[in-house]
């Protein structure tokens, strides 16, 4: 019964094989933009060793939702995936009385890429230079300082939900489909701020239209030890956001499929030349097994059930 056993289970991993065509990856951020930028350079990487191509979507737009159910729909096979973040995975189930997927039965974690710290993203040449420079004109005018973010219920739109309640200010919230043309209507001045990634924001950096004044962080960052923490900027205390985006699958992929995936990714996130460029980006390369992924949104859904409910942020 033994030498049966194992037997059955020689054939099974023999013939398992992953993949056999061309791996789709669907990105519910705009093309430019730092999860897609990441996984357009994890993709090539993991392609190189697959022996098949990966092609990466980006299908922008309505919180994610529109990416999300393409996977609910897709052949539980591992030939299509989902990139998502904490923001539709932990943050959305609070913000959202009904949302059209349920996050621990339609998206199933694979494997964890990285997490990264958010920042106050303002104009290079605009009003608000400083930390105290912004909330002092939103509180001489509530509801007139505009914040963008790259889709409602991400972290940046929590985030900033957040720093309206521990600064006693109200400012208006503009949700955009690209997150490139919020940092463009900043520059120009018809926004006023953002929470932004330092990868989403470097282009423009770059091109000296807008700069960061502070990272929302407990402490200093070591990878940016010149950006205050807003606490250290002249504002509140306790301002501190998060994001992170991994690879789902749909339910019913195979679970030898979900181990070979995340073994590879996780391969590449510890590969010095990785690391190097990832930190280099402002990403902090987080490899972890799908259990540990499944219990960070969890624990993430919790810590967010209770920020909305002390902000009030509620979406419907």
């Amino acid at each position: 019964m033994k030498l049966l056993v194992w037997l059955l289970c020689a054939v099974s991993t023999a013939t398992f094989a992953f993949p056999t065509k061309p791996v789709k990856v669907v990105v519910p951020y705009a093309a430019g933009t730092g999860p897609d930028v990441f996984t357009r350079y994890l993709s090539e990487r993991l392609s190189r060793g697959w022996g098949h191509q990966i092609v990466v979507e980006n299908k922008p737009g309505a919180s994610g939702f529109i990416a999300i159910d393409g996977l609910k729909a897709a052949v539980p096979d591992g030939h299509e995936l989902l990139i998502a973040a904490n923001g539709h995975t932990a943050m959305n189930p609070a913000l959202y009385r009904k949302l059209p997927y349920d996050p621990e039965k339609d998206m199933i974690p694979v494997a964890l890429t990285y997490r990264t710290p958010f920042f106050v993203a303002v104009s290079a040449n605009g009003p608000y230079q400083t930390v105290p420079a912004l909330i002092a004109a939103a509180k001489a005018k509530p509801g007139y300082v505009s914040y963008g973010t790259p889709y409602v219920g991400s972290p940046s739109h929590l985030g900033s939900a957040a720093l309206e309640m521990l600064a006693g200010i109200q400012m208006l919230h503009v949700p955009f489909r690209d997150q490139n043309q919020a940092f463009v209507s900043i520059a120009n001045g018809e926004l006023g701020w953002m929470l932004s990634t330092y990868a989403s924001a470097v282009p423009m950096m770059k091109a000296g239209r807008i700069k960061l004044l502070a990272i929302a962080t407990g402490e200093r960052y070591p990878s940016y030890p010149d950006i205050p923490t807003v606490k250290e900027a002249g504002g509140p205390a306790g301002m501190e956001v998060e994001g992170w985006i991994a690879f789902f699958g749909p339910r019913g992929i195979p679970a030898e499929v979900v181990k070979k995936i995340n073994a590879d990714v996780n391969a590449n996130l510890r590969m010095p030349e990785v690391i190097t460029y990832m930190r280099g980006a402002g990403w902090e390369p987080a490899p972890m097994t799908p259990d540990q992924l499944t219990d960070l949104i969890r624990r993430d859904t919790r810590r967010y059930a209770d920020l909305v409910a002390r902000t009030g942020a509620r979406i419907d």
